[in-house]
């Protein structure tokens, strides 16, 4: 792989200005509903996310831990969404993906800055519903204002070092003349293909570094929830189990609907398959829209905040 890379490279000192996304094959006529498909999914994320972030902020009732993370995990997926689906929008409607270096660098800073800090996120949600229902009655002087805002902090600043990282990493490496990303965005796998250098040591440190965080932060998580569980079952009433329940049904969904691409994509040897871009389409595009559909439609309070906030703007 090293030799055919060098091979195909010719002056590798030539500074690249501009890389092409080739995004993903499609049958042409199926162009306009792919297009129409993106701007709704988009303006779902947007609108539904957004939504969750003003209820949370706006409804007293909803001034819990819970949704205190539920509002960030709502502005990293309008983030998300904002890295990857737009450019995907340009690309259909006008026929290339161009994307300048510093573009480049920036949309595979943020892509992974907001992977691995919803990553750590989704674990301090699944800590608040461990000491919510294992320790009640320590819940509120645990999971009290000052720490919940540091492990919020935490989360994002753990995110910003990952993903200064990686790109780092990765365009510390020599490219030469091939200029054509064939991905959807620039992302640590397909920009590897296109350096004029062995890549071996990037792969590793990819593999690892993204497998252990990944690893680590859904550990913990399932750690936690083998505790929820044993506690939930122990309750006397079936009301009440049924309501612990309901807490943490709406989470462990968005675990798995995250951990399934990101396992696909990162924790395994890198791959040509095509299909590796629809899993990462998946995720940039729809998984961002089923945080405010899950918890508006399985969430009691929260839809309750909507509803309050709906009437009074409806009053006004």
């Amino acid at each position: 792989m090293f030799g055919a890379a060098v091979k195909g490279c010719g002056n590798a000192s030539s500074p690249i200005e501009n890389f092409e996304l080739l995004g993903f094959p499609y049958p042409e006529d199926l162009k306009f509903p792919f297009l129409f498909f993106f701007l709704f999914v988009y303006t779902l994320s947007l609108s539904g996310n957004g939504l969750i972030v003003l209820v949370v902020a706006l409804e007293p009732h909803l001034h819990k831990p819970m949704y205190w993370f539920l509002g960030h995990l709502s502005m990293m997926d309008m983030m998300v969404s904002s890295v990857v689906v737009p450019k995907l929008i340009a690309w259909l409607i006008e026929g290339n993906g161009l994307i300048s270096y510093a573009g480049c660098v920036t949309q595979l800073f943020f892509f992974h800055f907001l992977g691995c800090t919803e990553c750590f996120l989704y674990t301090v949600m699944a800590f608040d519903r461990f000491m919510a229902i294992c320790k009640p009655l320590r819940y509120s002087t645990i999971m009290n204002h000052r720490v919940c805002f540091c492990l919020a902090v935490g989360t994002w600043f753990g995110g910003s070092i990952h993903g200064a990282i990686h790109a780092s990493l990765t365009f510390c490496l020599p490219y030469g003349w091939r200029s054509q990303v064939n991905y959807i965005l620039c992302d640590i796998p397909a920009m590897l293909k296109l350096a004029c250098a062995d890549t071996s040591l990037n792969e590793t440190v990819t593999l690892v570094d993204i497998g252990f965080v990944a690893m680590a932060c859904f550990l913990l998580i399932l750690t936690s929830y083998v505790y929820i569980v044993s506690a939930i079952l122990r309750i006397p009433t079936s009301k009440g189990r049924r309501h612990a329940f309901s807490t943490c049904t709406a989470h462990i969904t968005l675990v798995v609907v995250y951990y399934v691409p990101v396992v696909y994509n990162y924790v395994r040897p890198p791959s040509q398959d095509s299909f590796d871009g629809v899993v990462v389409m998946f995720y940039a595009a729809v998984t961002p829209c089923l945080n405010p559909l899950i918890y508006t439609l399985r969430n009691k309070e929260v839809k309750e905040g909507v509803c309050k906030l709906c009437s009074r703007k409806t009053q006004c």
